[in-house]
């Protein structure tokens, strides 16, 4: 069973989501090359065109960080899913399928027609780039400004 979430567009004002933002990006630095590593931080996730949300999970202390997810608009109907995160005390619970679902929505909602992303090629990136599959993204080529790197991944759909 799933991870009951609540989702909400996020302003990243609040201190929990720079720590787990800065956590994702040490794993990030940690297993990728640093010309490979293409996660936004705080200010990229501030910049205009970017769209960047929390998930919660209630908590006996009030409701915990469960994960997160962006879209960065590249044009009228092509979308950029970024800074798709889990908790690491919540994975497997689905709160991946239910970010990636949410993503997916708001980008039709918007008026995309393509969503694309960019992920790691190393083993630690299998479960990710599995899960983009059973969602309907397959392989292609580098988009937007991204260059051929044997350390990423390119997926993209249609919506």
């Amino acid at each position: 069973m799933a991870v009951a979430l609540r989702i909400r567009l996020d302003d990243l004002r609040d201190p929990r989501i720079a720590a787990f933002l800065e956590e994702h990006l040490a794993d990030m630095r940690r297993v990728s090359p640093p010309e490979s590593v293409h996660a936004l931080d705080l200010e990229g996730l501030r910049r205009p065109g970017i769209r960047f949300w929390s998930a919660w999970t209630a908590d006996p202390a009030g409701e915990a960080l469960a994960g997160t997810v962006a879209l960065k608009r590249l044009d009228d109907g092509h979308a950029e899913l970024k800074s798709m995160r889990t908790a690491v005390r919540l994975r497997g619970q689905g709160v991946a399928t239910q970010l990636l679902a949410h993503a997916l929505a708001e980008a039709r909602a918007a008026g995309h027609t393509r969503m694309s992303l960019e992920t790691g090629s190393q083993p630690f990136f299998a479960p990710a780039r599995a899960l983009y599959a059973r969602h309907g993204f397959a392989a292609c080529a580098p988009f937007c400004d991204y260059t051929n790197d044997p350390a990423s991944h390119f997926m993209t759909r249609m919506l």
